[in-house]
């Protein structure tokens, strides 16, 4: 580790539970960001400022003047513009060691089996079941932690799912791909601007905590924020023995403990 980089990352070292080992292992880690919108972009500046090693964003939107009420990482310079172009260039402002790999285009089946394989842990950031679960699919086919984050109106939610825990729920035994779910999104519905920042920092804090190998995961436990009452709840969530997603999970060999 540099001079420059003891002094930047000082905050995390004096931490006895992440300390400099732990920073060393935040600093070569690779990380996957399913979206780059309202949950995205705080997720993206966390761990870009916390010297995450290598992001990869996967985004086919472009930045919209709707989008600024919420997505921090975008700027009226940047209307127009891929997200995920933009979230780069605001990483790469706060801190520019950070690698940023942008991918354009749609996360479906194909491209999430390309990618997943080749980091340590996936944020999703999407908006949407369909994504969501095909995310889940990929995560658990390759066995890789999944912080998945939902924010609409007033509510938000975020859990970790495990694939390398065998007490750890998918995605799936949560919310079962063959059942049917309202979709909700925040072009009809709105979106409290904070909320995504609230589940975004939270996401980011949960995935620091896995690469650093420090505290206790949210695996097994689904967080959920009422932003009117500021009142968070959580619910135990078990793995399912019927899930047709991680049951019977195939976890490779080498691949549990800390990231």
């Amino acid at each position: 580790m540099t001079d420059d980089q003891l002094l930047r990352y000082s905050r995390h070292i004096l931490l006895d539970e992440i300390g400099i080992e732990g920073q060393q292992r935040i600093l070569g880690a690779r990380v996957l960001v399913i979206g780059a919108g309202g949950l995205g972009c705080p997720v993206a500046l966390y761990l870009g400022s916390a010297g995450v090693g290598h992001i990869t964003v996967i985004d086919d939107d472009r930045v919209d003047l709707t989008n600024l009420q919420r997505q921090i990482a975008h700027t009226m310079a940047h209307l127009g513009q891929p997200k995920a172009q933009s979230v780069r260039a605001a990483v790469a402002a706060i801190n520019p060691e950070v690698e940023v790999e942008v991918v354009q285009a749609r996360a479906d089946a194909a491209l999430l089996n390309q990618w997943v394989p080749r980091v340590d842990l996936v944020l999703d950031c999407s908006d949407n079941f369909p994504t969501r679960h095909q995310v889940n699919a990929a995560c658990v086919a390759h066995g890789k932690p999944l912080i998945s984050g939902a924010a609409i109106r007033f509510d938000g939610q975020v859990s970790v799912y495990d694939p390398r825990d065998p007490d750890s729920p998918c995605y799936a035994c949560v919310f079962p791909p063959d059942s049917s779910f309202e979709e909700t999104r925040c072009a009809t519905l709105g979106v409290f601007a904070p909320l995504v920042g609230i589940i975004g920092a939270v996401q980011a804090a949960e995935a620091l905590k896995l690469l650093a190998g420090s505290g206790t995961p949210l695996s097994g436990r689904l967080l959920m924020l009422d932003g009117q009452r500021m009142e968070w709840n959580e619910v135990r969530v078990p793995r399912q023995g019927h899930c047709t997603v991680c049951r019977p999970a195939s976890v490779p060999p080498g691949s549990t403990g800390a990231v």
